[in-house]
């Protein structure tokens, strides 16, 4: 019998950096799946990959046993190493400085406590499905995005 785990896929995309974002999650429960994106207009790609799973984290209401799949090294050793010497220094690095996208952060923390999550680090632009599909919806969208305002 399969486990019953959230699997959530996510990516984040930025032209520039600073820039015009976009970012992707793929939420698949069972034989169900939603797919969840959006854009900003001026952001980073750090920004992006953290909304992607904030979005995803958002719309599960209820506890859930979650697999976090990202090609994004800072999300993932951000909540799996770096997180609990941020708090315990009060939300700074260890130069001492504030950690930067502190409210992202301080919002997944808050939206991961009531979930038992396992953080999966995957090699981005390698073939795995979901990260391409994340990938090119979140470059889609700030295609798209770009077109309509011209």
């Amino acid at each position: 019998m399969k486990e019953n785990i959230v699997e959530i896929f996510t990516d984040g995309a930025c032209t520039g950096n600073p820039g015009p974002g976009g970012w992707c999650a793929i939420l698949r429960y069972k034989k169900h799946e939603k797919i969840l994106s959006g854009f900003e207009q001026n952001t980073t790609n750090n920004k992006m990959e953290l909304t992607a799973i904030i979005k995803a984290l958002e719309i599960i209401k209820r506890p859930s046993k979650i697999r976090v799949y990202s090609d994004s090294q800072y999300l993932i050793k951000g909540m799996t190493e770096w997180l609990p010497n941020w708090i315990k220094r009060g939300w700074k690095n260890s130069k001492k400085e504030e950690v930067q996208n502190k409210e992202l952060w301080v919002r997944l923390c808050e939206l991961s406590e009531k979930h038992e999550i396992e953080w999966i680090w995957i090699k981005g632009h390698e073939g795995h499905p979901e990260n391409e599909k994340c990938d090119k919806i979140a470059k889609d969208i700030i295609n798209k995005t770009k077109i309509n305002k011209k």
